[in-house]
């Protein structure tokens, strides 16, 4: 059975950083794309960011580039997304997802397996 396991989040002033995790079982990272999602509500959930486990590269969303990092360790089946420089449209429930094909832009329609959720709040 494949799980996504996410942790971190939470609230953090403008201009501040935040790191999420994502714990990945039941498939194994080298053969995988992790993305990024974040949603609010109203809205469409949006991809942020995508990792290629196959071959390492990445895809950003032109609204956080410079300021996220998304990255992976492959041995320990982990993906990470380092957030600094927050601002307040940053705001959502961000989500942690498993596709076993990469998409150029980080399509959604790709992801199967989904973490829980976590909420980023950050305040002005």
């Amino acid at each position: 059975e494949v799980q996504v396991v996410q942790s971190g989040g939470g609230l953090v002033q403008a201009g501040g950083s935040l790191r999420l995790s994502c714990a990945a079982s039941g498939l194994s990272l080298d053969d995988y794309t992790i993305g990024w999602f974040r949603q609010v509500p109203g809205k469409k959930r949006e991809g942020v960011s995508c990792i290629s486990g196959v071959d390492g590269r990445t895809y950003y969303a032109d609204s956080v580039k410079g300021r996220f990092t998304v990255s992976s360790d492959n041995a320990k089946n982990m993906a990470y997304l380092q957030m600094n420089n927050l601002e307040p449209e940053d705001m959502a429930v961000y989500y942690c997802a498993a596709a076993a094909v990469w998409g150029r832009r980080c399509q959604i329609e790709y992801f199967s397996f989904w973490g829980q959720g976590t909420q980023v709040t950050v305040s002005s």
